[in-house]
């Protein structure tokens, strides 16, 4: 690891970069066959200097950049994803590799945050911005490489590289903001007065914490200074839309360790904001015996564990909200301390109105209610004196969920006790067999009654009504408490002795 840091200074200290990207050198081919000068910016140049693989390609083009990104498409045999005439913009995704297919048309924002598959590259003309209080839209003009890069946001994403022109795979990088020295120190710093930067454009607020997430680093104290005094900005002015705040907000849950950027989004004053919520977890005591620092920490923690494991968006979601429900239902019980009885449900309840609010997808919300549900099921189950039907019962309402619901349970221990993890951690590895066999061994995942309604009120000459459901009950309950197993024939013949016993 020590050698890595000084191949990357190093390479800060020669002021270039190696470019090998396929995809990179394709474009430079374009450009140049077509007379096009095209410089590589920000994100791209940066990630590459610190040995990062990165998805998104930043490209600026001396001239008109949609025409440009038109002539790209068309070598990439593919279309522009967007086009946006009025800030001189538009947008591409290609496979990141040859095996793989996509559609773009199929391709979602949550795609591109979630799945690593995708290139994204964005051309845009060199411009000028300008500012209104009431729109982040700026008014664009065409400006020079030098007004561009005055621009950007950050002094780390103002590097750039020009790759026309250029021989070999070594590129000079330009750098007019100390970008590199705040690389080689780890800073996230404004290039210009941070106030007025994030006045702009408040987004810019949200960004610079999704980078110091994503990198690691600190952001510089008058940066960080402007993020406070800016913060009521992004809600209240309305000049950001929500969709654009939830989608940077989603991308620090995304980043290694998301305990980092959630942190900074709190001391910024951002998380209140945008997320009251989640910010009531602040300062809400837990019992000692269990957790080791208050909900809101401990769900910080739980997010960090559970993205060791898993890089799955809705998952890490989860794992942000299964104490949400706690602050509402917190109670102070003499000889116990604080408890939180049906925090889940509660929880579970309250995410309709935070989709609704922070614009998420309606289509996996019951998988998060359900995982917010059913997370404090698993652990009970670890008693020796647990019955088959428990187990069952679990695995069958967790059905296609049971993986991530205890992968989520296992990201919920994080007592700093060694003695205490230890033993949480071995009764949750018995659990888990067990319920993994169970659901396994009688197929229940995705379970239901093997004898569908049609052939209830077939059998019993009834119509539809309440009493199929009854019957359909009856022999759900049989199978989960092991009368029956989960068969056809073992489940008609359960019902047939129904209708001997009427």
């Amino acid at each position: 690891m020590k050698k890595e840091i000084q191949e990357i200074i190093k390479k800060l200290l020669q002021n270039n970069i190696k470019i090998e990207n396929p995809v990179i050198k394709k474009l430079q081919s374009i450009a140049e066959k077509n007379k096009f000068d095209i410089y590589i910016i920000g994100g791209f140049v940066r990630d590459s200097l610190l040995g990062i693989e990165s998805n998104d390609i930043d490209i600026m083009v001396m001239g008109d950049a949609i025409a440009f990104a038109e002539l790209a498409a068309k070598e990439f045999k593919t279309s522009l994803k967007a086009v946006y005439k009025n800030f001189l913009t538009a947008l591409l995704l290609i496979p990141k590799s040859n095996s793989d297919v996509i559609n773009i048309n199929e391709v979602s924002e949550y795609d591109l945050i979630e799945k690593n598959n995708i290139l994204k590259i964005e051309f845009a003309s060199a411009r000028k911005e300008s500012y209104s209080e009431t729109s982040r839209n700026p008014s664009v003009s065409s400006a020079t490489l030098e007004e561009d890069l005055s621009r950007r946001d950050f002094t780390v994403n103002t590097l750039a590289v020009k790759l026309t022109g250029n021989k070999g795979d070594s590129y000079s990088v330009i750098d007019q903001f100390n970008g590199l020295s705040d690389l080689e120190n780890k800073l996230i710093r404004t290039p210009l007065d941070p106030e007025r930067t994030f006045s702009d454009d408040p987004l810019r607020i949200m960004r610079g914490i999704r980078l110091a997430s994503k990198l690691g680093f600190k952001i510089e104290e008058k940066t960080f200074e402007g993020m406070n005094n800016i913060a009521s900005r992004l809600i209240s002015d309305k000049v950001v839309s929500r969709e654009r705040i939830t989608n940077e907000f989603l991308q620090i849950l995304m980043s290694p360790k998301p305990s980092l950027g959630l942190d900074l989004l709190y001391k910024a004053g951002v998380m209140k904001q945008i997320f009251p919520e989640f910010t009531n977890l602040a300062g809400v005591e837990q019992r000692k015996d269990y957790h080791h620092k208050d909900v809101f920490y401990h769900t910080l923690q739980v997010v960090d564990n559970i993205s060791t494991k898993t890089n799955k968006l809705w998952l890490r979601y989860a794992a942000l909200l299964h104490d949400i429900g706690k602050p509402p239902t917190k109670r102070f019980v003499e000889g116990t301390g604080w408890t939180f009885h049906g925090h889940e449900d509660y929880g579970a309840r309250m995410l309709k109105k935070i989709f609704k609010d922070q614009k998420l997808p309606f289509t996996v919300l019951p998988y998060v209610e359900k995982l917010v549900r059913m997370h404090l099921r698993p652990i009970p189950l670890a008693k020796e004196a647990v019955t088959d039907s428990a187990i069952r019962r679990l695995a069958a309402e967790a059905g296609e969920e049971l993986e991530d619901l205890l992968t989520l349970c296992r990201a919920d221990i994080t007592t700093k006790n060694y003695d205490k993890q230890s033993k949480y951690m071995k009764n949750y590895e018995i659990v888990e067999k067990k319920i993994v066999d169970v659901q396994e061994k009688d197929q229940l995942r995705n379970f239901q009654s093997p004898v569908k309604g049609e052939e209830i009120m077939e059998y019993f000459n009834i119509p539809p009504s309440r009493q199929v459901g009854i019957i359909k009950k009856k022999i759900e309950e049989a199978i989960l408490d092991g009368l029956i197993p989960n068969e056809y024939e073992a489940a008609k013949n359960f019902m047939i002795e129904l209708q001997k016993d009427k």
